[in-house]
């Protein structure tokens, strides 16, 4: 089952900032969440208040939630894997 992609307009504004030959590798990352939102490699990140998960792209992260009951990816955060914890 297909899950719906989500951008939160501050994802989007993070990803503009990325360089260009990441942002193609990011958006086919993010296209592939809609069929496997758990992809290899995926972690569940731990302290937070709610379920997130991180996707690695280079150096690059992904933080996202997954609701499986209404089948949405909801892409939270997308940057340098120096800046994306803080």
């Amino acid at each position: 089952m297909t899950y719906m992609i989500v951008i939160s307009d501050s994802a989007l504004k993070q990803l503009e900032r990325i360089p260009k030959p990441y942002t193609k590798k990011i958006g086919q990352v993010i296209d592939r969440l809609a069929e496997s939102p758990r992809p290899s490699g995926v972690k569940k990140l731990k302290g937070m208040t709610e379920d997130l998960y991180r996707v690695r792209v280079g150096d690059y992260r992904i933080i996202y939630s997954i609701d499986d009951v209404i089948k949405v990816v909801d892409i939270r955060k997308i940057g340098h894997r120096k800046d994306i914890y803080t």
